[in-house]
């Protein structure tokens, strides 16, 4: 192909930048062969020229199609060179923010700087089992190739993770070690995966540290190796490194800081475990201060050296040795801070007492003396004498220095050796994954040993990646059998023999260090004698002659010699070795007994296990130990770099490139100039010009078929696509030199792929011309029509519009003269009768002025006249009135002075003891003379009497007859007099009636002419009002509307809120659900694990066998009443199953069962002691309490009638005296001055203080007597003394009526001394009124009593009612009880006695809260006592069974002689009866199932361990096992036997775990029981007897129900193993569809042909085309609907097949979602259509199974909104505002990854600009939703299991022969 058919205009070009190494130009013109420069145009619009090399005439670089760019994998570029590569991984770091990119077999990694939330467990999830080039790259992707083909070509693999520092290598490597740790697990329960993480933390502790480039830069190599067991479990680990920089120990370059570790402790020196080790600052010691940063932005050290601790704690470092770690690290600091002086130019010494140096001997354990005498002198030792010699200052500090390097790396090498024990384990390693976290390639301005250590390992790397990666190439070439030639590669051999062979400067270095007095000038020299003339790799400086240039294969770098043979001897002073294994701290002798064997210097450790080791065996002789000790550093390191290369060679490597995008640490920021340089140093490009010298792009003929058939004529496609190809090829590409035909590929070399694509873009272009040029006409066409039918009509509509104007003018004018003229008219006759009508309102308002001021005028005259009447009278009324009222005012003050004189007197008179004496003189006699007296003055006054009533009847009768003639005469003459007032008063009104007429007559004109006036204001003004009235309407119907939108938006508002509280609701019971379920899941698994660790122990130990289906275990989970005997049956099953298991394990357990079983026993015994005391003390207070109530009311009643008597014989005496007082009134005898008086007066008085005392405490103990019967009938209705709050409530009414009485006694006594007024009244009437009142609260008193009294006969009548009834009912329950059973008659009573119980104790709860609690201990004890009873009798029962089983046998054992013989006398003897056919009646059947105790096994085999599902869903009814086992159950139930139905259930719920455990794996198994299970747990239900599941029942099936035992709890339980079952069948469906999912609804192209295929590279993805082992839409419609029909056939409930189907749904769009979230190839246009069309399939597919309302499409709505995302317009705000408010599923993290990823697929399509990424992140930042980016795949939606009963019978079941249960009999 020639260069002018791709260097044409328009074309695009790379070329050289001092800026940006590469910028993109575009040719001005056609390039033509010849031309010395090309013309261009830069992005920026600025035209240049661009010579080309006279000598060479390369043309620029092509850049790739824009589709192309941002590829996955660099190999898959067309155009593969440095510009290309750095481009695109430009555009994947800063736009699309991709960190990953494959470049063929290496995995490029860039440090964003930033923390990225692609590396959780979801993220690892959805890696685990993909291939590598199915997803998008990702050191997980990585990871995963190398575990899988671990596990398939069962051979080690390694992780080469390389870079320069800060490029991310160390978190590479750790990401991958926690990708093997999460997918493969470990074998045991030493959680080793946790270990292999651990480890992390402490090595970064002790070999990381901040550089310049890098905040947490490992300054050491390390291979570790993650070991596996058979099934590929990680069983350990083993670590080894490489090159420890020491000197980093004692110096630290500026801005840089020693290892992580010191830090940590300066920073924690403040804790209390670390004030011995007297640390402070770290700004106080010399070893960490030199570097001036001691802090590290955003690290915590405090908290990093707990993390630290936290990791030696779970690796098994304990604290004791943790302290002493750090104590020898403290004193490393302390070392650094003793200070040396000169003591003369030849020796130095340490000033006594340093404060440092005496910490350092304390924390080590060593002598001050020693210590400070070899720091400053050394010894010398020759053939026959020793010296001690003196160091000056310089040497000894050297020498300080070497001791604190040395101390630290065997520290170092201590940590790392505890470490790889921790890591191992006694497993045997099937084989392992190396991960090889390894420094990269260094060249700094001054480069020392450590440089040159460093690159010589890249070197030996780079040599194995080029005879990788060149092998690869070739075996692919072989295997397409395609002709190859060998591929010329840069082979850096040269450069490692320079360093490595004989006499290279690995050698003469040695050399130079075995020399007594060589120099670093000397082995310059060497090096420039032996290599300068012979080696073109090696160079001198031109300005130096101690330092050398060596051409690595990234860059030359420049070494300086200054230290090489110091740091290569790595010597150290053995006498200050000496002093230190003297030592007494026991870590630092551990740490230097292994001196004499061969132990690396620079970090590296002998390996505890795995298949290599690093470090230098010793020989056996003493003299050989210690020459090997003496190996140089640069010998120890070749030799374990070989060992290295051997391991890796000896595995399948997998290579990650880290790069460092810029020096500054910002996050997503590129630096062009600095990647390049590591791209060229970590062999990137050296992959690219590998892949670019062969065949760099590969199709399938079924790829190329797809993507460039628009280049191929109908005729040219034959049925042989290969063979179509290559017609096609040969036709386009004439070269054939430029690819070449494989077995299954096509091999294109660089540039063709994008050829092929100008070729196909041009024939779309030169399409969608033509296509437009069609469109386009047709559209102009069709407007010009469009425009001329619209012209015609606008020209008709305009003159009909004219002409309809022209006659409505006409008509208007005609119109206007009319009008004119009837509004002259109108106006003039308007304007006559207004002048008209005023005239008229003048002259009647005058008139009826003239007469209202007349009219007035007289109605005042006539008012004043009446009122002067009025007032007149009044006044004289009035001084009458104050004439009285003083004259009656004089008289009462008059009498009430007299009245006060007569009272002082009466006082002073009744104060006098004198007065006293004579009243009591002769009293007796008196009262015997006024006895007398009175009686023969009553009869006296009773003759009077007669005759006073004679004469009062007659002479009241004549004066009745006299008044009445009086008032009628009176009433004549009233009304004579009135009737000649009225006729005077009649003439004077009739004048003035007159006289008002004429006024009124003349007045009511005027009223008209107003009322006229009054009419035209009124109609006037109801026309406003009803204008007004409109307005108000209007205004009243806007408010109406506004309140009614307002009401309808607070009711939407409230649905809303109310919706939202449901759903919230709704979502906290499906999370509890959830939670409840998984930890339903979690118990699976752990039974699961039993099973397993049980299986293993009896593998472990042959010929010891357990039946799985006695463990008490098991059975203890669902038998929640089990007998004490079961239990310690059970403890002992358990301790047997168990005992291969964990001792320590099984011990604690033993133990915790004990302790539980004695604590269960003590609260039983302190309850039956609380229970005794209790009825103890019961027992007490009913004693105490009857005799202390049966004294008080003998003694009350005493006192009662004591006291009625009392009161009985005062009112007789009161009485008697009332009489004889009313008989003497007439005398004059009762006087008041009369002695007789003033006796009776006295024992009136003394007897009413004595009554109302005595009536006080009548009060009283009537009240007492009250509440003692009320306390008392309690007592009888009750079981338990409750009267005592009743009697506390009764005082306490008694004391206030006493309060009541004591107030009315009061008033009555303030009134009964005023004798003088009972005088003028005649009569004691306040003393009587007082008796009165006593009466009636006494009569009160007594009717309450007697209510009381009525109310206890109607509460015993209603008692004796209840009786009756209970009477009644106990007779109709022994009648029912004689029909049941024997053995079911004990249990109904029981029931019934419980029954009686409970509601006693509700009505005792409602009368008396306060005595329910004992109530219930009460019924609790009797129910105990029945249970005991009812075991008892079950017990008799059984042994009586047992014994009749025995007669009987024993009976059919005898002969007939026999029992002929032992008939009695009394017997007759039947003679012999003859055998007769007796037919069979038809018997009904109960719906029971009965069966023998020894073949319930055979019945668990039969219908659950052995049934085959499939037979018995095609052929008998669904959940046909679940009616037999409940119809079993309620046959047992039937009998009362508990323990049957205990065991029946206990070996169904074992069994069916057993089949799902052995046939887990089977949908048709799994789905089986899950519909039985849920068919017999509805059954449970359905017959349990509750009245909400009853009402759904026939009057036939309420029969059936369960009728002894309640097996609620058991329900519970077997819902639980519903949920087990369903989750299982989730996840064996998940199982079945997982594989189908991501090639039928992403990579299949359902619509073919929208979808293009672009070029792939080298990691190969799964193709879109169908082909015959791929899967499609159709296959999982297929399967979907095969999971449909089997639940359906199967019988499960439609709500739950809606749940599995809503769960199906979920699993496949959160895969889906996943996968296109994790794949830039699948994020386009085309691919959301396809996606859409997909989507729709499945809706049509829910549909046609009739489950569109089960929720299933909810569960799609992420990823139909991610499809639109893909298809919708992304440029301007608008299409974000539409984004934000489309996209509510999905998450922002989502949305934005959607958005970076989305990758044109054609030329057409256009890239989302980071601006507007910028914006929806912006618009989408307030979004309140988890940061995760991947759905959870393993979600389950919570289960429910609605209730659904059977409408089957249960007597209509047959059991088939089939099933084997022939020993099932009907009942």
């Amino acid at each position: 192909m020639a260069a002018s058919e791709l260097y044409t205009k328009r074309a695009r070009v790379w070329i050289p930048d001092a800026e940006e190494v590469w910028k993109s130009a575009e040719l001005a013109k056609d390039f033509k062969n010849g031309d010395p420069s090309l013309q261009l145009m830069l992005e920026d619009g600025t035209s240049i020229e661009h010579k080309l090399d006279p000598k060479t005439k390369n043309l620029p670089y092509l850049r790739n199609p824009d589709i192309l760019v941002g590829e996955n994998d660099l190999t898959a570029l067309s155009y593969l060179h440095e510009p290309a590569v750095l481009h695109n991984l430009k555009v994947r770091f800063i736009d699309s923010k991709l960190i990953y990119t494959y470049c063929g077999i290496v995995l490029v990694a860039i440090n964003p700087y930033e923390t990225l939330g692609i590396y959780g467990t979801d993220i690892i999830n959805a890696y685990s089992g993909q291939n590598m080039g199915d997803m998008d790259p990702h050191i997980f992707a990585v990871a995963e190739e190398a575990y899988k083909q671990m596990a398939r070509d069962e051979r080690n693999q390694s992780i080469i993770v390389s870079g320069e520092s800060g490029a991310g290598k160390t978190v590479s490597a750790k990401y991958a070690m926690r990708y093997f740790a999460t997918v493969s697990g470990s074998t045991s329960e030493a959680n080793v995966e946790q270990k292999v993480l651990a480890s992390n933390p402490i090595m970064e502790a002790i070999g990381n540290a901040k550089t310049t480039r890098n905040d947490n830069s490992s300054r050491f190599g390390k291979y570790i190796e993650i070991g596996f067991d058979t099934r590929y479990r990680i069983i350990g680990a083993n670590m080894r490194t490489y090159l420890l920089e020491k000197s980093r120990v004692v110096f630290q370059a500026d801005e840089e800081r020693n290892y992580h570790i010191f830090y940590q402790l300066c920073a924690s020196s403040h804790l209390p475990e670390f004030k011995t080790l007297k640390l402070s600052s770290a700004n106080d010691f010399l070893y960490t201060r030199q570097g001036r940063s001691p802090v590290i932005h955003g690290v915590d050290d405090t908290k990093e050296l707990s993390a630290t601790r936290n990791a030696f704690t779970l690796l098994g470092i304990n604290e004791s040795y943790q302290m002493g770690l750090f104590q020898v690290l403290a004193a490393i600091l302390h070392l650094g801070n003793v200070e040396i002086k000169d003591k003369d130019s030849d020796s130095s010494l340490i000033p006594p007492n340093n404060r440092h140096l005496m910490a350092f001997c304390e924390l080590v354990g060593v002598t001050y003396q020693d210590m400070a005498q070899w720091l400053c002198h050394r010894k010398l030792k020759t053939a026959t004498e020793t010296y001690i010699k003196t160091l000056p200052r310089l040497q000894a500090t050297n020498a300080r220095d070497a001791l604190a390097k040395h101390i630290y790396a065997k520290l170092f090498n201590w940590i790392v050796e505890h470490v790889n024990k921790a890591l191992i384990t006694n497993i045997k390693q099937h084989s392992f994954i190396g991960v090889l976290d390894i420094y990269g390639f260094e060249t700094f301005e001054i480069n020392s040993f450590e440089q040159f250590c460093i690159n010589y390992a890249n070197e030996k790397l780079q040599q194995q990646f080029n005879m990788h990666v060149f092998k690869l190439e070739q075996e692919e070439y072989m295997k397409e059998q395609i002709p190859w030639t060998l591929i010329d590669f840069y082979d850096n051999q040269p450069c490692i023999n320079l360093i490595e062979a004989k006499m290279g400067i690995l050698d003469l270095l040695d050399e130079e260090c075995k020399m007594p007095k060589g120099s670093d000038d000397s082995w310059a020299q060497k090096l420039y004698n032996t290599h300068l003339k012979t080696c073109s790799l090696f160079e001198k400086p031109r300005m130096s002659n101690r330092a050398f240039i060596i051409q690595h294969f990234a860059d030359k770098v420049e070494y300086q010699c200054e230290g090489f043979l110091e740091k290569n001897k790595d010597t150290v002073n053995e006498d200050q070795i000496n002093v230190l294994k003297a030592s007494k701290f026991d870590l630092l002798v551990e740490l230097f007994q292994d001196e004499e064997k061969a132990t690396s210097p620079t970090g590296q450790v002998p390996g505890t296990g795995g298949r290599t080791r690093l470090s230098i065996k010793p020989d056996k002789g003493r003299g050989k130990t210690s020459k090997e000790h003496k190996k140089t550093v640069g010998c120890q390191f070749r030799n374990s770099l070989q060992m290295l290369m051997d391991t890796l060679n000896a595995t399948t490597p997998h290579y990650v490139r880290c790069i460092k995008p810029n020096d500054f640490k910002l996050a997503f920021s590129f630096d062009p100039k600095r990647a390049v340089q590591q791209l060229r140093a970590c062999g990137v490009l050296e992959t690219i010009r590998i892949s670019a010298a062969g065949f760099p792009s590969r199709w399938t003929y079924q790829e190329f078929f797809s993507r460039y058939r628009v280049l191929m004529k109908q005729k040219d496609v034959l049925s042989d696509k290969k063979l179509t190809c290559r017609n096609v090829l040969e036709k386009l590409v004439q070269d054939q030199d430029k690819y070449q035909f494989g077995k299954t590929k096509i091999f294109f070399r660089a540039g063709q792929v994008a050829y092929l694509e100008k070729l196909r873009a041009d024939k779309l272009r030169v399409a969608c011309i033509r296509i437009q040029k069609t469109i386009r006409c047709w559209l102009a066409r069709k407007k010009y029509l469009r425009t001329r039918s619209a012209a015609i009509t606008i020209q008709r509509f305009t003159r009909g519009y004219q002409a309809r104007c022209l006659a409505k003018f006409m008509r208007r004018t005609q119109a206007a003269t009319i009008i004119q003229k009837y509004q002259r008219m109108y106006m003039e006759r308007k304007r006559y009768r207004q002048k008209q009508a005023a005239a008229l309102v003048m002259q009647t308002i005058l008139r009826a002025y003239m007469a209202r001021q007349k009219y007035q005028g007289l109605l005042r005259e006539h008012n004043a006249v009446i009122i002067q009447k009025r007032v007149r009278g009044w006044l004289a009324r009035c001084w009458y009135k104050r004439c009285l009222v003083s004259l009656v005012y004089l008289q009462c003050c008059f009498r009430r002075m007299k009245a006060r004189r007569e009272l002082k007197k009466l006082k002073i008179e009744a104060r006098s003891v004198e007065h006293f004496k004579k009243l009591n003189k002769g009293m007796e006699n008196k009262i015997m003379q006024l006895q007398r007296r009175i009686d023969e003055q009553s009869k006296d006054n009773r003759s009077i009497n007669e005759k006073l009533v004679s004469l009062e009847t007659s002479s009241t009768a004549e004066r009745e007859r006299m008044r009445g003639e009086l008032s009628r005469l009176r009433g004549v003459e009233e009304d004579a007099k009135n009737k000649g007032n009225q006729v005077t008063s009649l003439l004077e009104q009739l004048e003035k009636l007159k006289k008002e007429l004429s006024s009124t007559q003349k007045e009511k004109k005027t009223i008209e002419d107003w009322a006229q006036t009054y009419r035209d204001e009124m109609e006037k003004m109801v026309s406003e009002l009803k204008d007004q009235n409109c307005s108000l309407k209007k205004e009243k119907d806007d408010l109406n509307r506004l309140i009614q939108e307002q009401s309808q938006q607070m009711t939407e508002k409230m649905a809303r809120a109310i919706v939202e509280k449901t759903q919230q609701l709704e979502t906290d019971l499906n999370e509890e659900r959830s939670r409840y379920q998984n930890l339903l899941t979690e118990h699976l698994r752990l039974e699961e694990k039993y099973d397993d660790l049980k299986e293993a122990m009896n593998v472990s130990k042959p010929g010891h066998r357990r039946t799985d289906s006695t463990h008490s275990s098991n059975e203890s989970e669902y038998t929640y009443n089990s007998e004490y005997a079961e239990l310690e049956e059970g403890s002992r099953a358990a301790e047997d199953v168990t005992r291969g298991m964990d001792t320590s394990l099984t011990l604690k357990l033993q133990k915790r069962l004990t302790e539980l079983e004695q604590e269960k026993q003590s609260l039983r015994n302190e309850l039956e002691n609380r229970e005794d005391q209790f009825q103890r003390a019961r027992a007490r207070d009913d004693v105490e309490f009857k005799k202390a109530r049966g004294a008080e009311l003998e003694y009350e009643s005493l006192k009662r009638q004591e006291l009625e008597s009392e009161n009985k014989k005062l009112k007789h005496d009161l009485a008697e005296i009332r009489r004889s007082l009313l008989g003497n009134a007439a005398t004059g005898a009762g006087a008041p001055g009369s002695p007789a008086y003033k006796v009776v007066l006295e024992q009136l008085n003394a007897s009413c203080e004595e009554l109302e005392v005595r009536k006080e405490e009548v009060l009283i103990l009537r009240s007492q007597l009250v509440s003692q019967k009320e306390a008392m009938h309690h007592k009888e209705t009750m079981t338990e003394p409750s009267a005592y709050v009743e009697d506390v409530s009764k005082l306490k009414d008694a004391g206030e009526l006493k309060q009541a009485y004591i107030g009315l006694k009061d008033t009555n006594r303030s009134a009964a001394p005023d004798f003088h007024k009972l005088n003028e009244d005649g009569e004691l009437w306040l003393v009587n009124q007082g008796l009165k009142e006593t009466i009636r609260l006494l009569e009160h008193q007594l009717q309450a009593q007697r209510r009381g009294y009525d109310s206890e006969v109607e509460s015993l009548r209603g008692e004796l009612q209840n009786v009756k009834e209970e009477n009644n009912r106990q007779q109709q329950l022994l009648a029912q009880n004689l029909q049941l059973p024997p053995e079911a008659r004990i249990e109904a009573s029981l029931q019934h006695e419980i029954t009686r119980l409970t509601n006693e104790n509700l009505e005792l709860l409602a009368e008396d809260p306060t005595a329910s609690r004992e109530a219930r201990v009460i019924i609790l004890r009797r129910m105990v006592d029945l249970m005991e009873q009812l075991e008892k009798q079950d017990r008799t029962i059984r042994k009586l069974k047992k014994q009749l089983k025995v007669y009987s046998k024993r009976i059919g054992e005898m002969g007939a002689g026999q029992t002929e013989g032992q008939t009695s006398p009394g017997q007759v003897v039947d003679e012999p009866i003859h055998p007769v056919n007796i037919p069979r009646r038809e018997k009904d059947f109960q719906g029971m199932l009965e069966y023998k105790k020894e073949d319930e096994l055979k019945l668990v085999k039969n219908l659950i361990l052995e049934l085959k599902p499939r037979g018995v869903a095609v052929n008998l009814i669904p959940g046909l096992p679940a009616y037999i086992l409940f119809m079993c159950l309620r046959h047992a139930d039937y009998v009362n036997d508990d323990q049957k139905v205990r065991t029946l259930l206990t070996s169904t719920i074992n069994s069916i775990k057993k089949i799902l455990k052995k046939r887990g794996d089977d949908f048709e198994t799994v789905s089986f029981w899950l519909s039985n299970t849920c068919r017999f747990l509805h059954c449970l239900k359905q017959y349990s007897g509750d009245e909400a599941f009853m009402r759904h029942n026939t009057q036939r099936q309420n029969e059936h129900t369960l009728s002894n035992f309640d097996l609620a709890e058991y329900r519970q339980v077997i819902s639980d193993l519903a949920i087990q079952i369903y989750q299982q069948l989730i996840k064996c469906m998940e199982n079945i569809l997982q594989p189908m999912i991501v090639s039928g609804m992403l990579e299949h192209e359902t619509i073919q042909g929208v979808s293009g295929v672009k070029p792939t590279g080298l990691r190969k993805r799964t193709s879109s085309i169908a082909d015959e082992g791929t899967y499609t839409l159709d296959s999982i419609l297929r399967q979907l609907s095969a999971f449909h029909s089997t639940m359906c056939q199967h019988g499960t409930d439609p709500e739950l097949i809606k749940q599995v189907v809503k769960q199906q749904f979920y699993i496949i769009g959160a895969v889906t979602l996943n996968n296109l979230l994790l794949r830039k190839d699948m994020c386009s246009w085309s691919k959301g259509m396809q996606i859409r069309y997909n989507v729709s399939q499945l809706e049509e597919w829910l549909r046609d199974k009739g489950l569109m309302i089960c929720g299933a499409k909810e569960t799609l709505e992420p990823l139909i909104q991610a499809a639109q995302l893909l298809q919708v317009k992304k440029k301007t705000d608008e299409d974000a505002e539409a984004i934000c408010s489309m996209c509510l599923a999905l998450t922002t993290a989502q949305i934005v990854k959607v958005l970076n990823l989305y990758t044109p697929v054609n030329e057409f399509e256009e890239r989302v600009s980071v601006a507007f990424i910028r914006t929806i992140q912006t618009r989408l930042r307030d979004r309140c939703e988890s940061p995760q980016l991947l759905m959870d795949t393993k979600m389950i939606y919570p289960v429910t299991f609605p209730f659904n009963p059977s409408s089957l019978a249960l007597e209509t079941i047959q059991i088939p022969s089939s099933l084997n249960l022939s020993f099932l009999t009907r009942v």
